[in-house]
């Protein structure tokens, strides 16, 4: 009897010793193959109050933040300014004939097409502090080169490049967002650096009507243009990489006491802050999934859809019979109002915490402007009410923020989310090179062919949309019910959407403090472990 009790105990011992070695090799392998930000926190839990989460995303705000949004203005600038070098003479200066003023203006979201699947892998391998400034000084130096152009191959090829060193701007800038901050914060600072095309579209129009009067006998006003903006955005290159930061742990302008509470806060997201391990596993599991398809539809929908804005911005604008200089002014009105609506729709976002109800609203008004422009004539008479369904279009530019924001909250591990969304900005890119298709010039003035079209993109959004949102519910209750069978309550309350910052903790009720304790240190162990939102079962999906 002493024997058999002697070897229950001695058996006993062997399984605790077992399950501490098991869990030893689990958190050594979570450490190898996690986020550099587990060495920071470990499997501690740190203290933060709301005042510290606060003064962490205001330094936040003022390095990281302030960088995204001069780079993509860079990034939007150097692109958008081809339209007024044509206004300024570029097309009869460099001989171009028949379509291939538009094939120079197509092949950069060929170039950005083709470039996506390298774009993944570097924005997990290469430090975001190497990889953004030599983005930055590649299309810099590929916008400034324009000016040296004098035919259509080298206008093609340097358009090409420019395309190229621009492709991984919207996933990396996604990525960092996602990185840094909450996921209650992340839809307004998305609008923030995505809001800087409004704000491009006006500065682009002020500076191509200001550098349109200059006078030279070496150069012309359409190179005059491309000089100015290609070497401000390689000056910035150096300045890019001296401010920016490749994740919390090297973050120079935090404290060192603040980086663990810079990490801790976000735990929540479960979407982790990066590292440099490029998981083929994880490329496989997104595409899968249902909700990849829905988001390449909603990408696909809205970029194609955004070429009716290319298309009848310039006929409506020409026809009001301006000339080159109040034509490019009469822009800036339409900036102004794509910046309001970026930020419009990230603040209801942020504020109502549902992505996408704002995005199936703001369709609407698109719909609303497309039925404008498919049944008012195309006569001077009509030029006022044009406008208006013009603008109305710009409703349209605060669909993408949003989306984007949907996306980042809705991955999780670093592998999977720069791969999603260089598969969107691959989406985006076919998008831009099929919505001009849709017009024919046979259908001038009234498109009205390619009008439908565009209706049915814009239906398909919304459509898209409200199955996404559906499939999540089903992720939801799936999420639940592995959790119940993994021991762990059914309900988490999600505080990475909360206003301000709380502790992860459930939804359910406990019966002692010492088991919401308990409960509470294990909810969002793996917040940090580069796991996907497929593998963790406690990540939560946001609508």
């Amino acid at each position: 009897m002493g024997e058999t009790v002697n070897k229950d105990m001695d058996s006993s011992v062997y399984l605790e010793e077992d399950a501490v070695k098991t869990a030893g090799a689990s958190a050594s392998d979570a450490a190898k193959h996690g986020d550099r930000a587990m060495q920071l926190v470990g499997e501690e839990r740190v203290v933060l109050t709301e005042e510290d989460n606060k003064r962490i995303r205001r330094k936040t705000d003022k390095v990281i933040l302030a960088i995204l949004v001069w780079v993509y203005f860079l990034q939007i600038l150097d692109k958008s300014v081809l339209g007024y070098a044509a206004t300024f003479g570029l097309v009869e200066d460099t001989g171009l004939t028949g379509n291939q003023y538009s094939l120079i203006g197509s092949v950069a979201p060929i170039a950005q097409l083709a470039w996506q699947p390298f774009s993944s892998f570097l924005i997990v391998r290469v430090p975001h502090r190497i990889l953004m400034p030599a983005l930055v000084l590649g299309w810099g130096i590929a916008s400034a080169a324009l000016a040296a152009c004098h035919n259509f191959p080298t206008l093609y090829a340097t358009r090409f490049f420019l395309g190229l060193f621009e492709a991984g701007c919207l996933p990396l800038f996604s990525v960092i967002t996602s990185q840094w901050y909450r996921r209650a914060e992340q839809p307004l600072r998305v609008a923030a650096w995505y809001g800087t095309n409004g704000i491009a579209t006006i500065v682009a129009s002020a500076l191509s009507y200001g550098l349109g009067h200059i006078r030279s006998p070496l150069l012309e006003s359409w190179q005059i243009i491309f000089l100015f903006v290609g070497l401000i955005t390689i000056a910035s290159a150096p300045f890019v990489y001296w401010k920016l930061d490749n994740d919390i742990p090297s973050a120079r302008f935090l404290a060192e006491e603040d980086k663990p509470k810079a990490v801790e806060r976000l735990r929540a997201n479960q979407t982790g802050t990066g590292t440099r391990e490029f998981k083929w596993k994880q490329v496989g599991e997104m595409f899968l999934e249902p909700k990849t398809y829905l988001w390449v539809a909603l990408s696909l929908f809205i970029n194609a859809g955004a070429s009716v804005t290319n298309t009848f911005g310039p006929l409506i604008l020409n026809g009001l019979g301006f000339d080159k200089y109040l034509t490019s002014l009469l822009n800036i009105p339409f900036g102004f109002v794509q910046w309001v609506i970026i930020l419009l729709a990230s603040w209801i976002v942020q504020r109502f915490r549902n992505k996408s109800a704002v995005l199936i609203a703001f369709v609407l008004p698109v719909i609303a402007g497309l039925a404008v422009l498919y049944t008012v004539p195309r006569t001077p008479g009509h030029n006022a009410a044009l406008l208006v369904g013009y603008y109305l279009l710009a409703f349209l530019y605060g669909l993408v923020p949003v989306l984007v924001a949907w996306i980042v909250a809705n991955t999780a591990g670093t592998t999977k989310k720069s791969v999603i969304m260089s598969v969107y900005n691959a989406a985006a890119s076919t998008g831009n090179i099929v919505g001009p298709i849709v017009f024919n010039s046979k259908d001038a003035p009234s498109y009205l062919p390619g009008l439908r079209i565009v209706l049915g993109f814009f239906v398909g959004t919304a459509a898209a949309a409200a199955l996404q949102v559906v499939n999540l519910i089903f992720l939801n209750k799936l999420q639940e019910s592995r959790r119940v069978q993994n021991g762990k309550p059914a309900k988490i309350k999600d505080t990475s959407m909360t206003d301000t910052y709380q502790d992860m903790t459930s939804e359910e009720p406990r019966s002692s403090v010492e088991e919401q304790g308990a409960e509470q240190s294990r909810i969002g162990q793996n917040a940090f472990a580069d796991m996907t939102d497929r593998e963790n079962d406690e990540f939560v999906y946001v609508l």
